[in-house]
């Protein structure tokens, strides 16, 4: 890392998890970064910030005008949101510091969920039937007027899952209700209200997006599977890459995306989109203006040839060139690809790690990377969600059968890496 003072400088709020990628990104450009950390302590429940990658870290909690003017005597070129609960932060910063910014007139329709629905429904883009509410009785009433169920109960802002349940009848949207409001979302705040939603059925899909000056660049389609748990929560298993050249699909998620970026007012960075294709087409799950948190670079550069780090980078440092080679453009798949997060029904504390299975793993063709979740000491619990999933591999290769062969390998092999007491 460079600590030369004439260097240009990013500024990145709160690094964590997929934030990690940004250092490395902005560096292959001649860009130093800043780190701000928006709170006292780093945040538990996230992969933390390697703050060794920052030229320096700022602590920004309180003063906020005083924090503004240190950024501005950086004469940074952006001022970026590294996860999703510090992108209004980021907003107002890079708003105030004026750099290139989507600006805070809308950051509560970017972060928070049914702000966010509202949104797009002012600006009739197709959407959700929703209703907020901070009484779980309440819920359950609009549940029954809206005539159908299953019904999506959820907070309003979060992530990675956290708190989504997908609910049968007027018990379990009461019990998941009451779920949401007795704990905090994975960011560590209270959560005071609920959004209840109309139930999407269809296929599921990540579009992954960068902008530079309201030019925007589709860098990755991947498909979802999921699998209904009977607690109502939907799991996820795979992420598939989307082949532009062989599914039409992409084509409508990317015109239907395009209405979302501008009804939110994504000019700038990445975005990051949940769509479900319906009977009468595509309808938003959520958007966070932040890196997919499935990102891997290296991965990524291999099966696609770009990653969504860098593209940012890019789009930031050298908006000119960015505009040239990707407006308006979709990527192309250089390999099949597969995200594979693992279930498990394994309940207990890890004694230890079978690095026999992980050898086993990780030595498969098609596995790029494999993480392993827990360590020693470890509470392991039956997947509910993207936080407790117990790995997460990246496998591609040039062909499906080897992909979907060491798939199954992985599989048969997961349950086998810990040892649980």
């Amino acid at each position: 890392m460079s600590n030369n003072p004439t260097r240009p400088v990013a500024v990145v709020v709160d690094g964590y998890s997929a934030g990690n990628f940004y250092p490395a990104a902005f560096a292959a450009y001649g860009t130093d970064v800043v780190h701000v950390q928006s709170t006292p302590e780093l945040i538990p429940a996230m992969a933390p910030p390697d703050l060794t990658a920052y030229r320096e870290n700022i602590v920004g909690h309180g003063d906020e005008a005083a924090l503004v003017e240190r950024l501005r005597a950086l004469g940074p070129v952006c001022v970026i949101a590294g996860q999703e609960s510090s992108v209004p932060l980021a907003d107002r910063l890079s708003e105030a510091v004026g750099v290139p910014s989507n600006g805070s007139a809308l950051s509560s329709a970017r972060r928070d969920k049914y702000e966010m629905i509202e949104t797009l429904r002012r600006a009739g883009v197709r959407c959700a039937r929703q209703f907020k509410t901070d009484d779980p009785d309440a819920a359950v009433d609009w549940a029954d007027d809206h005539g159908s169920y299953p019904v999506v109960v959820k907070p309003l802002s979060s992530a990675a899952s956290d708190g989504v349940f997908v609910c049968d009848g007027p018990d379990a949207v009461r019990a998941a209700a009451r779920t949401v409001l007795d704990a905090p979302n994975m960011f560590g705040l209270a959560n005071t209200e609920i959004l209840v939603q109309s139930y999407l059925k269809g296929t599921e899909y990540i579009v992954d997006t960068v902008s530079c000056g309201g030019e925007r660049y589709v860098c990755g389609v991947w498909e979802y599977e999921k699998t209904l748990l009977p607690s109502g929560k939907n799991i996820y298993n795979r992420d598939l890459l989307a082949d532009p050249d062989d599914n039409p699909v992409v084509a409508a998620l990317t015109s239907y995306v395009d209405e979302v970026l501008a009804a939110l007012g994504v000019a700038w960075g990445p975005a990051h989109a949940e769509v479900i294709v319906t009977d009468e087409g595509p309808v938003l799950v959520e958007i966070g203006t932040r890196l997919n948190g499935n990102i891997n670079a290296p991965f990524h550069d291999v099966c696609l040839g770009h990653n969504q780090a860098a593209l940012t980078a890019r789009a930031y440092t050298r908006p000119e060139e960015f505009r040239a080679e990707y407006a308006g453009r979709t990527y192309a798949r250089l390999q099949p690809a597969v995200v594979y997060n693992t279930p498990t029904e394994l309940d207990g504390v890890v004694e230890s790690v079978d690095e026999t299975a992980v050898a086993e793993i990780r030595g498969l063709e098609s596995v790029f990377f494999a993480a392993v979740k827990f360590g020693p000491g470890a509470r392991i619990k039956p997947t509910v969600d993207l936080l407790t999933s117990s790995l997460r591999v990246f496998l591609t290769a040039p062909d499906d059968t080897t992909l979907t062969a060491d798939y199954e390998k992985v599989r048969s092999l997961k349950d086998a890496v810990y040892r649980v007491a």
